[in-house]
């Protein structure tokens, strides 16, 4: 197989089969289903909508027996080319002892979706040491910001990031290593688990919503209590939008939270960089090489 920027991930060309599952949270409207294969089509692919994808169970969309069906079936299935995750929400986590890694190693497909498919990319760097994507769910409203940096991701495997239009340098150097990471309630619930985040040398990629100034703080204390940030390279935020309605101490934002963790581990830090629940996002190549200039507020990916 030839190996490429991303390791044995290939890329996706017109035509490419592309499974469209929802191993967390409910599909509130129908649209988001058809939205989801639009969005598909758009990117010249083929959309296999999963068996249980408008399934419901209470916040989950179906069973975990339903959701993890519909995953491993794409990962048998050796016409599939990638898989697409509807949406996030909870229950990724529900599920990683159930999923066929074998399958998965054996033919590495790329596995696309952000916040709570956080679980799954971290479960399929532990397990199979695969490249994963951090990028748009497939129901998303895609902007031309986000389609031109999945397309560069997943077609044309170059450098998906770039230059932090919005960044803040909280801690000032530069690092190259592993990118890691993902949702942040993700990232710590994971901690004491198989599937952990691997720290090691990594560049932490790091992103919420709805989250409280003193729940990042908890779980930004809970990773270095673990001394898991001490480990990394780098840490990289995106967007952490906070509560309808909060108002913080102005000297207790979460830039300043991210800060204080970033200099107890002695590592650089940009915050403000383009991923997570925003419109215009980064596809992130997770278990992929890139090299962090907080100074220059510059993420690139490159080959290891």
């Amino acid at each position: 197989m030839k190996r490429n920027l991303f390791g044995a991930i290939q890329p996706l060309i017109a035509g490419s089969r592309v499974a469209l599952v929802a191993p967390s949270g409910i599909l509130p409207d129908v649209a988001h289903v058809e939205q989801a294969k639009e969005n598909a089509r758009s990117l010249g692919w083929t959309p296999v909508l999963g068996a249980h994808v408008s399934e419901l169970h209470g916040y989950l969309a179906g069973t975990d027996e339903q959701r993890v069906s519909d995953f491993n079936t794409a990962l048998r299935d050796d016409t599939i080319e990638a898989i697409w995750c509807v949406r996030g929400g909870y229950g990724a986590m529900r599920l990683l002892r159930d999923i066929d890694y074998a399958a998965l190693e054996s033919n590495p497909r790329p596995v696309i979706g952000f916040s709570d498919i956080t679980a799954l990319h971290a479960a399929i760097y532990s397990e199979c040491n695969i490249v994963s994507f951090h990028g748009p769910t497939a129901r998303g409203d895609l902007s031309e910001f986000s389609r031109e940096s999945l397309v560069r991701a997943l077609v044309d495997q170059r450098d998906s990031c770039g230059v932090a239009a919005n960044g803040r340098v909280l801690r000032a150097g530069k690092a190259r290593g592993r990118l890691a990471g993902g949702n942040l309630a993700l990232v710590a619930s994971l901690m004491g688990t198989p599937w952990s985040v691997d720290f090691d040398g990594a560049i932490l990629v790091l992103e919420d919503v709805d989250e409280a100034v003193y729940r990042v703080d908890r779980m930004m204390r809970q990773l270095l209590l673990a001394g898991a940030l001490q480990k990394c390279a780098g840490i990289v935020a995106g967007d952490f939008r906070p509560p309808s309605g909060e108002t913080a101490d102005e000297n207790l934002t979460v830039d300043g939270i991210l800060a204080e963790a970033a200099e107890e581990a002695g590592v650089p830090c940009l915050a403000g960089a383009p991923f997570g629940h925003i419109r215009d996002q980064w596809t992130i190549p997770l278990g992929a090489t890139a090299e962090l200039d907080a100074d220059r507020m510059s993420l690139h990916v490159v080959k290891a």
